[in-house]
This record gives structure tokens, C-alpha cells and sequence, in this order.
């Protein structure tokens, strides 16, 4: 793992907690370098399932809950809850941020709500293996490290809330910002304009 303008020792001096924003074809490449303590929101899915034995074994903490889905409540707002008390005690969390359905690249407002909420800058990242697999028929075109590859990950400058910025605002920024970072270290991926 190769961490280009990392701002997490710098935070981490001045005992500040952050929250990860990473888009969800890129969460196993990130979970690869998890650091201890982080919290990772995930889905009651099935994928999500299949995800709660990779997350542990590398010491991340599940938080199982989802975002509405056609009106009705999947465990996305007590999932929040959790994730806010986790930062509020000084530790990291991690959202795929255009997770668990997509659209790919549209980040949902969990995210900006998490850091209004806690005060924690987003760390907008993206991990882009040297060498991988990508799964084209799934919605996020998920990528998957071949073995032996080295994984950059680009940091943006940390994103903090705005005294005057709504959720929506905030989430638009925080969007702009990851995709601006995908297409350029990532351009062949990349959603076109």
C-alpha cells in the first residue's frame, strides 16, 4: 500500500477523529490497510453478509444498517446513531459512500450527516490497485486486487462542514470531491461527464 497526502497523522497528533469516504467498488482494496479501531457501516444484505468476516478479520467493526428502500426503514438511522457515538469516543469510521445500490458515484447524505454530527473531517480516498480485477456486470464495476499488486491510495484535503451548509450541500461537496479524485487517478474508471 503506497498513501499519497495522507492528512491522518496530523489528525491523529492533534487527537481529532475522521470519517472515511470511499466509493464502494474500491472498499476492498481500502479494508486491505484498515487501521484498528475504525467502525465501517454495513449493509443487511446478503453482500453485506458475505463482507462482516472480511471486516473482522482485519479488526474493523461492522455496523449493519442501510439506507430507506422504498419508504421503509432497513436500520440505515440506529446504524447512524452507532456510528456518531463510535467517532464521538475519538475513533475513525468508514462509509462506501454510494452504497449498498448505487447510483455508482452518488453519495448518499449518511456521510455528511455523520460528520455535521461529530464535528470529524471527511476523508475523501480512493485505492486504485496496480494490477486488478474488475466485476463489470455489478452497478459499482467492484474492484478486486490480483495478488501481489501494490494499491495507491489518494487522499483529498480533509472536508469539514460549513457553518451555513446544509446536509445536501455538504453531501454535493463532498460527492464533487471524491469523483474529481477518481477521475484524476483513476480516469479509465471514472464516470464521463
Amino acid at each position: 500500500m503506497r498513501l499519497h497526502d495522507d492528512p491522518r497523522p496530523e489528525l491523529r497528533l492533534a487527537g481529532k477523529p475522521y470519517v472515511f469516504a470511499v466509493l464502494h467498488a474500491h472498499q476492498l482494496a481500502t479494508v486491505l490497510d484498515a487501521e484498528t479501531d475504525v467502525a465501517a457501516m454495513v449493509s443487511q444484505s446478503a453482500d453485506g453478509d458475505l463482507l462482516v468476516p472480511v471486516l473482522k478479520s482485519v479488526g474493523v467493526l461492522p455496523i449493519r444498517g442501510s439506507s430507506r428502500q422504498r419508504g421503509r426503514d432497513k436500520g440505515g438511522l440506529k446504524a447512524l446513531d452507532e456510528m456518531i457515538a463510535h467517532v464521538e469516543s475519538g475513533k475513525p469510521a468508514y462509509i462506501a459512500i454510494d452504497g449498498p445500490r448505487g447510483p455508482r458515484n452518488r453519495v448518499r447524505k449518511g456521510i455528511a450527516q455523520l460528520s455535521m454530527s461529530t464535528g470529524a473531517p471527511v476523508l475523501a480516498a480512493v485505492a486504485i490497485p496496480t494490477r486488478r480485477w474488475i466485476v463489470g456486470r455489478a452497478w459499482d464495476r467492484m474492484q478486486i486486487p490480483k495478488p501481489f499488486s501494490t494499491i495507491d491510495g489518494y487522499f483529498a484535503e480533509p472536508l469539514y462542514p460549513g457553518e451555513e451548509e446544509s446536509v445536501e450541500q455538504f453531501r454535493r461537496r463532498i460527492e464533487a470531491t471524491i469523483n474529481a479524485l477518481e477521475a484524476e487517478h483513476d480516469p479509465t474508471e471514472a464516470p464521463q461527464p
